[in-house]
């Protein structure tokens, strides 16, 4: 279990890395689309160029943090079916939905990714809008994103099955919202006294 610990921890180095550094790749869009708006108002110019830029910014930012996110416990969840379970009775709920969810879709995702990402990427294929910049780029974040995604799925899997043997502590302890007030409450008569 050692040695896929330290893989998880890898991963999930990695997936940190790239998703607190795309974050830069929303402002860089807002800055393109800003200038663009300009210089089309001021100059009466533009390009679809810069449009597709900006899409491609966007799209790479939240395809390459959807594995971050994934990692940080912050994607989509029913909290209010989940919280009322057991933490225990959660992880069980998280390796079932990572397993058989989550990674047949990614699995899918990139086994179909891969022939449409080298496809487009031999034949050169380009924007049908006059000025627009070459697809392959934007079909090889798909690839990417969901790559990172599956070995994500992989490091959660490994962390839910070392949390439910005891080998690990809980890194993100799941707090319902009743738990959350009882929490308060006490703090807050703490406080009073």
């Amino acid at each position: 279990m050692a040695g896929l610990l330290a893989l998880s921890r890898a991963i999930d180095r990695f997936n940190e890395i790239v998703g607190k550094w795309v974050g830069w790749l929303i402002l860089l869009s807002i800055l393109i689309s800003a200038i663009n708006a300009v210089v089309r108002k001021v100059f009466s110019i533009s390009s679809n160029a810069w449009l597709e830029a900006q899409w491609y910014l966007f799209g790479a930012a939240f395809l390459l943090a959807a594995a971050y996110t994934l990692k940080e416990n912050e994607h989509i969840r029913i909290d209010i079916v989940y919280g009322m379970f057991s933490r225990r009775v959660q992880h069980w709920i998280d390796l079932f939905g990572h397993v058989f969810f989550l990674m047949p879709f990614v699995l899918l995702m990139v086994y179909y990714f891969v022939p449409y990402f080298l496809l487009s990427y031999r034949s050169g294929e380009m924007s049908t809008n006059a000025g627009g910049l070459i697809i392959w780029p934007a079909k090889a974040l798909l690839l990417i994103g969901f790559t990172q995604l599956a070995f994500q799925g992989i490091s959660e899997i490994i962390k839910k099955i070392a949390i439910i043997r005891g080998d690990i502590e809980d890194p993100n302890p799941f707090i319902s919202a009743h738990e959350a007030a009882e929490l308060e409450g006490k703090a807050l008569a703490e406080e009073i006294k």
